[in-house]
């Protein structure tokens, strides 16, 4: 099988369609919000972020992610769910 040769204009091509698709994710992130809720329960944060009962219960635990426990029923403010994934964000690469 010949080997392929990379060219900087496929590079640029990859990284635009990267770019792209990050763009995409982001918005999605947006659009996974609710419409008028300011507080999750746990079960709809658990579907957005596709996240375990145990994994979201050690959040907790830690005192990564700030609840309110009203009864047996947890609460998880919005804001602060964006606050928590902008700080375990990790930066892009440098340029090629």
């Amino acid at each position: 099988m010949p080997a392929e040769i990379l060219t900087t204009d496929d590079l640029r091509e990859f990284k635009q369609e990267m770019l792209a698709e990050i763009k995409l994710l982001l918005s999605d992130l947006s659009a996974l919000k609710p419409a008028d809720k300011k507080y999750l329960k746990s079960l709809e944060l658990q579907e957005i972020l596709d996240m375990s009962p145990a994994s979201l219960q050690n959040l907790r635990n830690a005192r990564v992610l700030p609840y309110t426990k009203i009864g047996g029923t947890f609460y998880y403010e919005w804001d602060d769910i964006v606050q928590l994934m902008d700080k375990f964000k990790k930066p892009a690469k440098a340029k090629i």
